[in-house]
């Protein structure tokens, strides 16, 4: 089945979404939320009729959800109930275990853990309230929004950065003192250890 690219415009229970990874940063969920409440309730209706939730369409007629996890999750322990989605590709189709694969191969799914551990696919939460907080995720992105890194098209590329923070500073030093942790990534962030990675931007050295 060929979809149009236009915009699903029926609401869909947030609570019904299903996520494509394991964990979300709970601190940036958290912000989300408090920017959702100083909104005033004329602009929460035109924000959401403005962003449009990515998502397949999966076996059993679920909606798979592959961006936005945070806002999805902010929303719901908001209390919000629907949301609108744009559909970028019906896999209906496909058995669980081969639309899996096509989600993998695609880059449209991250099964890895709050330890950077890859899980089986029958391990992703079946609710966007079921995804596990990681510390570590919340480092990654604060890290960007304070210029650590830009941000990049490379899938997940806050978890590759999430990752790299996550082997090379204590998971009780990022939860004991977050202020502290983050400085200790900036600088980690600006060294030649992580220019591999997506959005590196540290110094670069003049002839």
């Amino acid at each position: 089945m060929r979809l149009s690219r236009e915009p699903h415009i029926q609401p869909v229970a947030i609570e019904a979404l299903r996520p494509t990874q394991i964990t979300v940063g709970m601190r940036e969920v958290k912000a989300k939320q408090r920017n959702w409440r100083k909104r005033k309730e004329e602009k929460k209706a035109d924000f959401l009729g403005t962003h449009l939730i990515p998502v397949i369409w999966g076996p059993k007629a679920e909606y798979y959800v592959i961006d936005h996890h945070h806002l999805c999750r902010a929303l719901l322990e908001e209390g919000e109930e629907n949301i609108a989605t744009t559909v970028v590709a019906d896999l209906r189709k496909l058995e669980q275990d081969a639309f899996w694969i096509f989600l993998d191969n695609r880059g449209w799914m991250h099964p890895f853990d709050a330890k950077g551990r890859r899980r089986a696919y029958d391990d992703l939460p079946k609710s966007i309230a079921d995804m596990e907080d990681d510390p570590f995720r919340s480092l990654a992105g604060e890290l960007r929004l304070m210029g650590g890194y830009a941000k990049d098209t490379t899938p997940f590329s806050e978890f590759l950065w999430a990752d790299f923070l996550r082997r090379r500073i204590k998971r009780k030093d990022v939860q004991k003192d977050f202020n502290a942790a983050l400085e200790a990534a900036l600088a980690l962030a600006k060294g030649e250890d992580s220019n591999f990675l997506p959005g590196w931007c540290g110094p670069v050295e003049r002839p």
